[in-house]
């Protein structure tokens, strides 16, 4: 009982004292698009108002599928989903496979019913779908209406993202649920149970959730959440269905570093899964290099994954994975959550100097995201971009990061005033870019 009511009641969370209300969204100019739409007052139609930012990748000429970035429960967890279509690290993933990105914002008043958006049954799951026909329209990509979904949600966002998967399997390429999941038991006091289809137990599913969250920290406010994890997995896992759970070895409800496991995972899913024409059925998951471990709940002894064919554990307890390379991260992951990345970011681009002023663009590394810029003047070093990131849920990054894993406002840009430039003189600026494991760029 105590799981529903932290999931479905709204968190009063504090995630940023620099967030903006409701009716002062970040502004949206192409490539970035938006609809808003107002409450209804009609019975199962959604109650609360909200807006939908939608981020391009320039030049793509038609979309393959839309990046949904789902935030959790609380009026300041809604108030943070205003920045999630700006993270440049979710915009890698999704101009890697031709993908929009996403994000919702409800506007849920404080203390008022989280259950009122993420259930889809109560209205979002409609105003969502409308939501990509009007952006579609607007955006001049109508495909918008029939692309495959690839979902991440955190708290409300996942039990919302959760129950899209069991209502439209033949639509989700994959769905990661980090803190919150959606009933599929009926028991007291709780919601009605969503019923497992055979195509839902074939979209690849991760839950993630912090050890404290009841997992080896068994007290606290958000202590009932692995209850609810477990008995969702266990469901789909029983069917055959392609899920599986890592646990955060360091947070509680905060999203941790699990960006680092959580994009990875997506872009394997969604290499293998997306058709190459919009419109066209999802591929079926790969199962020739699928890994399986056995489910680890911190205790110190992880298991390594081995290949599906070699396992011969309890496949019911089990973890699935869709290839080795995740698997690796996995055990990481779990372990202490520094997964590790050999690959350098992409270098800036478009470096423009005007008086002392430089700007450029850059894009993040998939694996590892963006965690600074060095500037150099004259072949030596001038300065870090920013000074010293911040970030006090995990790797420091760039954008810095709110609890519910999107950029802070005022939205962090790239420039930089040279104060020291000498008045008259010329000077050759470089700009390299470094990801948040330390590598850095050309």
């Amino acid at each position: 009982m105590r799981y529903f009511i932290l999931l479905f009641l709204a968190l009063a969370v504090s995630v940023s004292a620099q967030e903006a209300p409701y009716d002062k969204p970040l502004p949206v100019e192409r490539p970035y698009y938006r609809v808003r739409y107002e409450a209804s007052t009609k019975p199962g139609e959604l109650v609360y108002p909200v807006n939908y930012t939608l981020w391009v990748p320039p030049g793509v000429k038609t979309l393959r599928g839309v990046v949904v970035h789902q935030h959790g429960c609380g009026e300041g967890s809604c108030k943070s989903g205003q920045t999630g279509a700006f993270d440049l690290h979710w915009q890698a993933l999704a101009k890697k496979h031709d993908c929009a990105l996403l994000s919702p914002t409800y506007e849920q008043p404080d203390k008022a019913n989280c259950q009122m958006w993420c259930d889809p049954r109560n209205g979002s799951d409609v105003t969502f779908q409308r939501s990509l026909r009007d952006l579609g329209t607007q955006s001049g990509h109508p495909e918008l209406t029939k692309v495959p979904w690839a979902l991440w949600g955190h708290s409300g966002g996942g039990h919302w993202s959760g129950g899209m998967v069991l209502l439209h399997p033949d639509r989700v390429a994959a769905a990661w649920l980090r803190s919150g999941v959606p009933p599929v038991v009926e028991a007291e006091g709780k919601p009605t149970p969503y019923s497992i289809s055979n195509a839902a137990r074939l979209v690849p599913v991760m839950c993630n959730l912090g050890t404290k969250e009841g997992v080896t920290v068994k007290d606290g406010r958000f202590s009932g959440v692995w209850k609810g994890v477990e008995t969702f997995f266990t469901a789909l896992r029983e069917k055959g269905g392609l899920v599986g759970v890592a646990v955060d070895p360091l947070t509680s409800h905060e999203c941790g570093n699990q960006r680092y496991l959580a994009i990875p995972w997506l872009d394997a899913c969604l290499s293998a899964r997306l058709p190459s024409q919009p419109g066209a059925p999802l591929k079926p998951m790969p199962t020739s290099d699928a890994h399986i471990a056995p489910l680890y709940l911190g205790n110190g002894n992880i298991v390594a994954p081995v290949a599906a064919k070699q396992f011969n554990g309890d496949v019911k307890k089990s973890v699935w994975l869709p290839n080795q390379a995740i698997a690796k991260a996995w055990a990481q992951y779990v372990k202490d959550s520094a997964v590790t990345d050999s690959t350098p970011p992409p270098a800036p681009t478009n470096l423009q100097v005007k008086g002392k002023e430089l700007s450029w663009e850059a894009e993040a590394d998939l694996e590892s995201g963006l965690a600074s810029f060095i500037i150099m003047r004259d072949g030596k070093f001038l300065a870090n971009v920013p000074d010293k990131g911040k970030n006090p849920f995990g790797r420091p990054i760039f954008q810095n990061l709110q609890y519910s894993d999107t950029p802070s406002q005022p939205l962090v840009l790239m420039r930089y005033t040279d104060t020291t430039a000498e008045a008259g003189k010329q000077h050759l600026y470089q700009v390299i870019a470094v990801n948040t494991v330390g590598l850095k760029s050309k």
